[in-house]
């Protein structure tokens, strides 16, 4: 099912790893689903968003806190 989500109040946040730099995945839960974006293309006209369900959400960073091999870099 395709949804529109209305970002214009997302609270995005980014990984504490990333000790406050610019070149950083960010992400936002909001009206029900999760939506990534690159810290780098905040505010460019062109720039785009990845929207996620929750469950597809969760199976993907189950996956890497699980130590799933084929999602990290080798």
């Amino acid at each position: 099912m395709i949804k529109q989500v209305d970002l214009s109040k997302a609270k995005w946040t980014k990984s504490f790893l990333s000790n406050g730099g610019d070149n950083c995945l960010e992400v936002a839960f909001v009206d029900g689903v999760v939506a990534l974006r690159d810290s780098n293309d905040v505010g460019h006209p062109d720039a785009q968003v990845l929207v996620l369900s929750e469950d597809d959400w969760r199976v993907f960073t189950g996956g890497i806190i699980a130590k799933q091999k084929d999602l990290l870099l080798p």
